[in-house]
């Protein structure tokens, strides 16, 4: 399998959809692509520059959060990969990882160039670059194992014991980042999103301005909670490499 591109869904409740849509907006200086599907329920956020990897998506029921979707030109194969290394089927193209996280498996539409950091009125740069896979510890091995076979990238240690990451080539958006969370956070797997940014304060007081909430504050990362409830994560890494300083 050959993976040539990845795209992230933020997954919204119905409620408050279109604020929401808008908050992820202006977080991201994106334009709002016309609806699509049977009921209206997926959109595009669209970048000034290069090609797009967040989209959004109504829920018809569930909770808030959001999910991979991994591009490939054969995916009548990259399917049967998926299936052979633990993944349980759903309506195509949809599947459930071994360890409970929804993702799909979609073609490749030509998506090449990564959109690049952008510059704020703070100072700062920041970029949506990565999601984290937040993986229960007894699932941490078979599911780190399946998506570095997934997708073919080398798995190295991270910058904390309960993180792994695989290596994505230069040109993808996101990188994939394995955390391993604590003993009492039971599955299944969840996600959430990572903004790489060079000055954190300034970004999270832009996060705050536009209706987001501090959850926690950490050394290399600070936690925020969106209008729809889920978090996602300010980290202190190059928005230009993907590095930690």
């Amino acid at each position: 399998m050959a993976v040539r591109w990845l795209t992230a869904f933020i997954d919204l409740r119905s409620d408050g959809f279109a604020d929401v849509c808008s908050f992820w907006q202006e977080l991201t200086r994106s334009t709002l692509s016309p609806t699509r599907g049977s009921s209206g329920e997926f959109a595009t956020l669209v970048p000034e520059k290069g090609d797009a990897f967040l989209r959004v998506q109504r829920l018809g029921a569930g909770p808030a959060g959001c999910h991979l979707d991994v591009h490939d030109d054969d995916v009548t194969t990259a399917r049967e990969l998926a299936s052979s290394l633990g993944a349980t089927p759903q309506s195509p193209p949809s599947f459930f990882s071994p360890g409970g996280l929804p993702f799909c498996i979609v073609s490749h539409d030509g998506e090449a160039h990564r959109p690049p950091p952008l510059a704020w009125p703070g100072g700062q740069h920041s970029l949506v670059d990565q999601m984290c896979l937040d993986i229960p510890p007894q699932l941490f091995d078979r599911e780190a194992t399946f998506w570095t076979a997934l997708t073919g990238w080398e798995r190295r240690n991270g910058s904390r014991p309960e993180f792994d990451y695989l290596v994505k080539p230069p040109e993808m958006p996101l990188r994939l980042l394995l955390q391993r969370l604590d003993e009492d956070q039971p599955g299944p797997c969840r996600a959430h999103l990572d903004f790489a940014c060079d000055n954190v304060i300034p970004e999270q007081r832009r996060h705050e301005l536009l209706g987001a909430t501090t959850a926690r504050m950490m050394p290399n990362w600070t936690t925020m909670r969106g209008p729809s409830g889920s978090e996602y994560c300010i980290t202190r890494r190059d928005p230009f490499t993907g590095a930690l300083p």
